[in-house]
């Protein structure tokens, strides 16, 4: 990959500042950096879906990319046909097989030897595009992916209208390593794999013969698979490639800013040493006119090359505050039953009760597939149960986190997303800075948001409900370890209820949870860490439903 003077603004604000890198062949590249450092805008620039201001991206000539984005949603282009033959388009073999039985139709009932010789040049080229297609072994290929992506018989035949948004990331990306590419674009690819994916996946990448640039926040991830890092810096604009797994970068990127800053101070130091002396004898005579001359000259030169070090990035603050305190019992569920298709035999949530106590730290856990989104979009009532009942207290007031934030309206600006939020723009625009959108930020158009700082939007409005019950899906996908650490300490302190679904062990562990619901079965228990830990590691797709 050449980055050849690369720049990019989004109005005024500026992405990418005049970068030039040359990134080998055959490398397999983590790019990281924080929410909002360009990472997913990097690669829809190496797609050709977005347009820099100046500069390109290039590849060799007719070079194939796959790409894995974030959230999956209009990347596939038809909906409505099974998982398994999505996952066989993915190299054109059929198609192939197809024009070469034409190809040989038209061979058996054409006269002219010239014409037969130009068929028969057809049928060796159609035949070497099998041939680069590993045609003979591409079934084997298929199976041993759709085993290590851990896709069951039933899966296979569902169709992908179907299916939950982590259960499409999980078939788009077994498509993708199917379907050859010679550069692999990842973004965020282990969200929605349990451990043993995770492995095969991992095994299938250091083996991959192409490259491989991936956008992760999975530490464990990156040092397995990545040669090099490519280091986003939001502060500078700039890029900076190291070699290496992550923990190599992060050491040598620590050291370098530590050494850079000693630098800086050292210069202040001088800096302020010099111009003393020209201060105090610019007005005398003799040498010590000619020692301030001097000074001055040394002093001209030291500023002609002061280390600039950029400022630290900045954290969110986030804070989540209660209007008033809600009833005992904020939320009471009896005898709940909920299914999709009305002539199904069974439910996806059956028979369910549960109630929460006021200020209960409430999870929800279980294999992806069994209801849990679902759960939630009946209890805040996007669905309408087929039984039972839902009991909000009548001081409950609700606060929705969805997981694939279908609750922000792409195609307004960020600030237009606060207008049903009775408060000043001004105080909007304050309560956006905490969460690290600032000036002209706020005019951006959500659609062009990376997921990340999307999740922070949706945590921003989420902030400002005023909330005494906070409904949680998900709520650390996208972010960057440090995010999360953040939101963990404040939903952690967090005076109301709280109901979350997430297999994330270590933001669960600091939340203090009282109690959890497992589903589908509807257990009950006390919170333990193993169980989350459980589910983090086999939270393979065993049923389908459609959330």
């Amino acid at each position: 990959m050449e980055i050849k003077n690369l720049t990019l603004s989004f109005g005024v604000q500026k992405i990418f500042n005049d970068i030039n890198l040359n990134i080998p062949e055959s490398e397999k590249v983590g790019i990281v950096g924080v929410n909002g450092a360009g990472k997913t805008t990097f690669f829809k620039i190496i797609l050709g879906f977005v347009s820099p201001d100046s500069g390109n991206v290039k590849f060799m000539n007719n070079i194939r990319k796959g790409w894995l984005p974030q959230v999956i949603s209009d990347e596939i282009p038809s909906m409505d046909i099974t998982v398994l033959d999505f996952l066989l388009s993915g190299r054109p073999i059929s198609e192939l097989n197809e024009k070469l039985q034409r190809v040989y139709e038209q061979i058996a009932i054409e006269q002219s030897e010239n014409k037969q010789k130009e068929l028969f040049n057809k049928v060796e080229k159609l035949q070497n595009k099998l041939e680069y297609w590993n045609y003979y072994s591409s079934d084997t290929e298929l199976l041993k992916i759709i085993n290590g992506m851990a896709i069951s018989d039933d899966v296979l035949n569902k169709k992908l209208n179907e299916l939950s948004g982590g259960q499409k990331s999980k078939v788009a990306f077994a498509r993708l390593l199917y379907s050859m590419p010679e550069v692999i674009l990842l973004d965020e690819p282990t969200n929605h794999l349990d451990n043993d994916t995770k492995q095969f996946v991992i095994n299938f990448l250091k083996n991959y013969k192409g490259s491989v640039y991936v956008i992760s926040h999975d530490i464990e991830f990156l040092n397995k698979i990545t040669t090099k890092i490519l280091f986003l810096d939001k502060r500078t604009k700039k890029m900076e490639l190291y070699d290496g797994n992550y923990n190599r970068f992060a050491k040598l990127h620590t050291e370098r800013e530590k050494n850079l800053l000693n630098l800086a101070e050292q210069q202040e130091k001088e800096i302020k040493r010099l111009q003393e002396v020209v201060d105090k004898y610019q007005s005398a005579s003799g040498k010590r006119k000619k020692m301030a001359q001097d000074r001055e000259k040394k002093l001209e030169k030291v500023i002609a090359n002061k280390i600039e070090v950029a400022p630290l990035q900045k954290q969110a603050k986030i804070q989540m505050d209660m209007l008033r305190e809600s009833n005992n019992f904020p939320l009471r569920v009896k005898n709940l039953s909920f299914k999709y298709d009305k002539k199904a035999q069974s439910d996806i949530i059956h028979n369910l009760s549960f109630e929460l106590k006021r200020g209960e730290k409430f999870l929800i856990v279980g294999e992806n597939g069994v209801g849990k989104s679902t759960l939630l979009k009946l209890i805040v009532g996007q669905l309408t149960p087929d039984s039972g009942e839902i009991q909000i207290g009548n001081k409950t007031d609700l606060g929705y986190y969805a997981q694939e934030h279908e609750l922000l309206d792409n195609d307004k600006s960020i600030i237009d997303n606060f207008s049903d939020i009775s408060l000043s723009k001004n105080k909007i625009r304050n309560i956006l800075g905490r969460f690290l959108f600032y000036g002209d930020d706020v005019f951006k158009k959500v659609s062009i948001l990376s997921p990340g700082e999307k999740s922070r939007i949706a945590l921003a409005k989420l902030s400002l409900k005023g909330a005494n019950m906070l409904i949680l899906d998900e709520p650390t996908n996208h972010l960057d370890p440090e995010t999360q650490k953040i939101i963990a300490e404040t939903f952690k302190t967090f005076q109301g209820t709280m109901l979350v679904v997430s297999h994330n062990p270590e933001f669960v562990d600091n939340l203090d949870i009282e109690r959890e619901l497992i589903l589908p079965s509807g257990q009950l228990n006390f919170y333990d860490k193993k169980t989350v830990e459980y589910y983090h590691q086999v939270n393979s797709e065993k049923k389908l439903y459609k959330k």
